[in-house]
């Protein structure tokens, strides 16, 4: 065999052309194999490329010490702006965890399972990365060069690509478990047994068994010292103390404003007439009691899942073999939040108001006869913390034929991938009719103090059922071939054809409850209280298809160019449950509007000489309008900011409070032609260069940019609220479920509004040394951010989310880095310390008007609401791994996360990425001091 150099190791994981190997790389002067690149359709001798790919073999995983596929993805320094599991906790992420490179977005990320699409969780392209199970992953393999002419032109970020065990022949049985330091909270386990039998070269079949299980208990703030404050987060900054105030005015027992011709006064009635704020994680500021639901909720939530692959090779003859895969998942993430909060009406003839308020009203010296209304402020903790069972199945099937034939290397494959999403009530959300009817009786009193009887009295009103479910599903067909055409100076030019054709489905199936009254169920009078009421279903399907052109030509020795052309077309979308602008169903149709593009990649690969590379490519890409972005039909989106009312003449006028908050509906564009939704388009560039200038040491850099035109976005409520004349078509009736009566609402539907700009440089620098104690080797890889600019409107400024808590509420890191070093000690004995590193940045800034930050006093009293400006600190984490080789079959890895037990850095964010107060569970873990032992055994 060919020994293999640093820099024709490197140039492999870096720049082969689209993701790297689809085979180990058997390179022998007697028998030169081809081998497939990943990402490329062609099967050539050569396999280094023109662009930057990320590969992590199974001992880089191992050496990670992730214990699930999105926990590996979050140790990536080219991965950022991607959805974790925390998120899943009050932050919209639904259960799901995603791949994002370079902060560009998930929905621009394409997630490949052996280099085939997976059915997304949603009606794009975005995948849920739980539904892989990591034991079951070989490698994986990361393209930071987007828009793929193989996979298709809407990977515009780049490609995830997992690939699985194959032509495993013994029995391997993985047993893991991870406990933090402080307790068991947190902690997790994993079972994983696979079994192949067969081996394809020798006995033409191979068949591979594989099942895993893994656990993760949840952790909640008040596990953790740096969480359980909550909203009351004493902190110093500048020389000067200040408490992170951030109180909830829904608080148990219930607050109450009543409005008066003198003034709207706010108050607690249990407060006034007992003289105490009694139920625990309740503040007294004023006549009020605020609840502090930031201490009560969780960090992570409790995760399950249970995964089974199975695969089989069968050779046909010499040249062909035929190939079938299939998985199945099951995912259970629980996730616990704050109790149920609502504003709700009070009737001032009832027993209650009359009970509880009248009183109060007396003490204050108001007069109860001149109280015009009231609303109650409530939290219902008697319904225990809003808990969401999200629920994920996932299955995915691909069979097809590769071999040779008439000096084409061929293949054919079939996919079918299908994902279902049960979203389940486990508690805290109430049925608002039952619990209207429970007051009505006096059977539940929302002013008194939580008690085991009021937990029993307001039972039978908490809801345990499903809220809704999302089903998606792909079929595709996919065909490509490739062979030599002509010899070039600097060898044989190869070129490859392909096509494939894609149907999608997708369907969301809200349950009665989470829709409310509508023209499905026009008398239905019920909502959920802490959930979402206004929901529609939708039912809608699309084909696309797309053939691509790939031709390698080495030009002359050490120059090689490659050249990529593609064609897609996308139907308009097919709406099974179309509703019309008034809400009603109506006879199915097709929305939107058929989308078609060529796009092309120009790539080079030149080397002067044997220890240097230098490469660039230069492409476009686009990505057509998701179904829903189309066929989402008019709902509810929760509400505006106070703003005046932007209406004065017409029917509309009488729904008009004044300067007050208005119902947001949200909804796809259905039109065709002109008014409808466009293709976004991209352009990507790279340079990047690698350098050996010892055989044991190498250097790589990589410079990229992306820009993307015409995004897709709604337009900003401000924005509609200011202009009103502009957008007056905007501004519709909408009957709100909750309040159960009309309502001014701004329909903010999608566009093609917006654009953005990404650069940034990847390197991968490698060095080992040799000695009579082992072989020592580093690995420094790591992604600088120069840009990260979105542009909602023309006339918007530019915004910049490098190094700073953007109006999106997120963050793109300046820089995030990794350094790997191993000491390989013997053939036995391994040890690896690898440090992750993510870079400070501006935090969240604060303004009086937050009602977020207070100055504390010298002893320790609650001053005035200031704004506030900081930077929140730079975080690296050191791991340790030992890993000892008993023998053939057993082995045996220990590990410490987090070895100096760092905490997460403060901030002082109050929106964005879910409920957590202190910190931001998005970037940091809060888990703390991890020990793990890995038991691996194979016979």
């Amino acid at each position: 065999m060919m020994k293999e150099t640093i820099l024709s190791r490197s140039v492999r994981l870096m720049f082969t052309v689209g993701m790297g190997l689809a085979a180990q790389q058997a390179l022998a002067e007697e028998s030169i194999q081809r081998v497939e690149i990943t990402g490329s359709a062609i099967k050539r001798v050569a396999i280094e490329g023109a662009l930057p790919v990320q590969t992590l073999s199974k001992a880089q995983i191992e050496q990670t010490g992730a214990t699930t596929v999105a926990d590996l993805v979050a140790t990536l320094p080219s991965m950022q702006g991607f959805v974790t599991s925390s998120t899943s906790i009050n932050g919209g992420g639904g259960g799901v965890q995603t791949a994002s490179v370079h902060n560009i977005g998930t929905a621009y990320t394409l997630v490949l399972l052996n280099g085939r699409r997976i059915a997304p969780y949603s009606s794009g392209s975005s995948v849920n990365l739980a539904s892989i199970p990591l034991s079951a992953v070989e490698r994986v393999e990361i393209l930071t060069d987007g828009a793929s002419a193989l996979y298709g032109s809407d990977a515009i970020a780049g490609v995830v690509n997992f690939i699985l065990k194959k032509n495993q022949t013994d029995a391997n049985l993985e047993l893991t478990y991870n406990r933090p330091s402080k307790g068991s909270a947190g902690a997790t386990s994993n079972v994983a047994f696979s079994k192949g039998f067969g081996d394809l070269d020798s006995d033409g079949y191979n068949v591979l068994l594989a099942f895993s299980h893994d656990t993760q208990k949840e952790l909640n703030a008040s596990d953790r010292s740096f969480a359980a404050p909550g909203g009351v987060h004493l902190f110093d900054e500048g020389g000067k103390r200040y408490a992170l105030y951030q109180l909830s005015g829904n608080s148990i027992p219930g607050n109450v404003t009543v409005r008066t011709a003198n003034g709207n006064p706010s108050f607690n009635p249990s407060l006034i007439n007992t003289g105490k704020c009694g139920a625990p994680n309740t503040f007294q500021v004023g006549n009020r009691c605020l609840y502090n639901y930031g201490a009560v909720v969780e960090l992570l939530p409790e995760l399950k899942r249970d995964g089974f692959f199975a695969s089989t090779n069968v050779k046909l003859g010499n040249d062909w073999t035929f190939f079938a895969e299939g998985l199945l998942s099951k995912f259970t993430s629980t996730a616990r939040y704050a109790s149920p909060a609502q504003p709700l009406s009070l009737d001032k003839n009832s027993a209650l108001y009359q009970a509880n308020v009248v009183p109060a009203l007396v003490k204050l010296g108001i007069d109860p006869a001149s109280v015009n209304s009231a609303t109650m402020n409530l939290r219902l903790v008697d319904a225990g913390g809003r808990t969401d069972d999200w629920k994920h199945d996932a299955k995915h099937l691909a069979f097809g034929v590769q071999g040779a034939q008439w000096g084409w290397d061929m293949s054919a494959s079939f996919t079918h991938s299908q994902t279902k999403a049960s979203d389940n009530a486990v508690a805290g959300y109430v049925s608002s009719d039952k619990l209207d009817a429970l007051m009505a009786a006096g059977t539940y009193n929302p002013f008194i103090v939580p008690t085991a009887e009021t937990r029993a009295a307001l039972a039978s009103a908490v809801l345990h059922q499903r809220l809704d479910e999302t089903r998606s599903k792909i079929d595709v067909l996919n065909l490509r071939g490739s062979r030599e055409v002509f010899q070039a100076p600097g060898g044989a030019a190869m070129l490859a054809l392909g096509g494939d054709l894609l149907r999608q489905k997708y369907v969301y199936d809200p349950s009665p409850i989470t829709m409310g009254a509508n023209s499905l169920q026009p008398n239905f009078t019920d909502s959920s209280i802490g959930g979402i009421t206004g929901s529609l279903p939708s039912d809608a399907s699309r084909k696309n298809w797309g053939v691509f052109a790939e031709l390698v030509v080495p030009v002359m020795k050490g120059l090689e160019l490659t050249g990529d052309l593609r064609y897609d077309s996308y139907d308009a979308v097919k709406d099974r449950m179309n509703f019309d602008s008034a809400g009603k169903l109506v006879a199915p149709a097709t929305k939107g509007n058929e989308a078609s593009k060529t796009t092309y990649k120009l790539a080079a690969a030149w080397r002067p000489s044997e220890g240097v590379l230098l490469r660039g490519s230069y492409g476009t890409g686009f990505r057509a309008p998701s179904m829903t972005n189309i066929t989402n039909p008019l709902q509810g989106g929760g509400s505006s900011n106070a703003h005046p009312c932007p209406i004065t003449s017409g029917p509309l006028l009488p729904l008009c409070n004044g300067t007050a908050e208005y119902n947001l509906l949200t909804g796809g564009n259905p039109y065709s032609g002109a008014a409808g939704l466009r293709p976004e388009t991209s352009k990507q560039a790279s340079v990047g260069l690698r350098v050996e200038p010892a055989r044991n040491l190498s250097l790589g850099f990589d410079l990229w940019d992306v820009k993307i035109k015409d995004q897709i976005s709604t337009l900003p409520e401000n924005e509609v609220f200011a202009n009103p004349e502009r957008y007056k078509d905007l501004f519709v009736s909408y009957y709100d479920p909750i309040q159960k009566q009309n309502t001014l609402a701004a329909a903010l539907t999608t566009f093609n509004l917006s654009q953005s700009h990404y650069r940034g440089i990847d390197w991968d620098h490698t060095y080992s040394v040799g000695n009579g104690n082992g072989k020592l080797t580093f690995n420094w890889t790591g992604t600088y951010m120069a840009k990260s600019d979105f542009q909602t409107l023309p006339t918007d400024p530019v915004e910049n989310s490098v190094g700073r808590y953007d109006s999106f509420n997120t963050v793109a890191f300046r820089w995030i880095s990794r350094l790997a070093t191993t000491w390989k000690q013997s053939d036995k004995l391994t040890h690896s310390l690898t440090g992750v590193y993510k870079s400070g940045y501006q935090d969240m800034p604060i303004v009086e008007d937050n009602f977020a930050i207070r100055e504390v006093g010298a002893n320790g009293e609650m001053g005035d609401y200031v704004a506030l400006q900081r930077r929140v600190k730079e975080y690296l984490v050191w791991d340790w791994q030992t890993k000892y080789r008993f023998n053939a079959n057993l082995t045996l890895t220990g590990g410490i996360k987090n070895l100096f037990d760092r905490e997460p850095p403060f901030s002082q964010r109050i929106a964005g990425g879910g409920n957590q107060l202190g910190f931001d569970a998005r970037y940091t873990d809060p888990l703390g001091r991890q020990l793990y032992l890995v038991a691996n055994y194979k016979f």
